[in-house]
């Protein structure tokens, strides 16, 4: 529950509730005017619990925790703007995991640029039985980054996203170039 805010009129107050007979009493009315400031935050809390789920709008503290829930690794480094977005599509982004076309969206997701994904490619075979396989080197994936100014990019950040958005044994190039 969030707290440290200012003190909030209860919108049910526990003192209308109660039965004619103890209207007067001064003791009963103090007593439920304290536990109605204590409810009152419990009570905004539950009324707008559905922002907080909502990436767009959820207080920015609470989206790391949303980050975690949709098991999405957002470093505090990007903007408030950017881990919104990225929370927002999660789901979309872990469904497309691993393949081209979601690694480009993540990308540009990220830098709002124009994204381009090439790989060393991952299937090997010959025709020969029990012939060694032709050495293709390790695996890699180049990305190239198209994007208005490319000193505003955090490169190292980039490229730890996207190295966290490629199977492990993949080498990753990034390449950062204006428009």
């Amino acid at each position: 529950m969030r707290t440290g805010g200012p003190t909030l009129p209860t919108p049910h107050p526990l003192a209308d509730r109660l039965p004619a007979v103890y209207l007067e009493d001064d003791f009963t009315q103090r007593f439920l005017a304290a536990l109605d400031e204590v409810l009152a935050p419990v009570f905004t809390a539950l009324d707008g619990f559905a922002g907080y789920l909502d990436p767009r709008v959820a207080p920015e503290d609470f989206l790391d925790w949303l980050a975690h829930w949709v098991a999405l690794d957002v470093g505090e480094g990007w903007s408030v703007q950017h881990r919104r977005l990225l929370v927002a599509t999660a789901v979309r982004l872990h469904r497309r995991r691993g393949t081209r076309p979601g690694l480009v969206e993540h990308v540009s997701l990220l830098t709002g640029g124009r994204v381009e994904v090439s790989d060393s490619g991952g299937c090997t075979s010959t025709d020969r039985p029990g012939a060694p396989l032709p050495d293709g080197g390790p695996a890699r994936v180049t990305v190239r980054v198209r994007v208005a100014d490319p000193g505003a990019v955090d490169r190292v950040r980039l490229a730890a996203a996207i190295a966290a958005a490629v199977p492990a044994h993949v080498v990753v190039e990034l390449e950062v170039g204006g428009p």
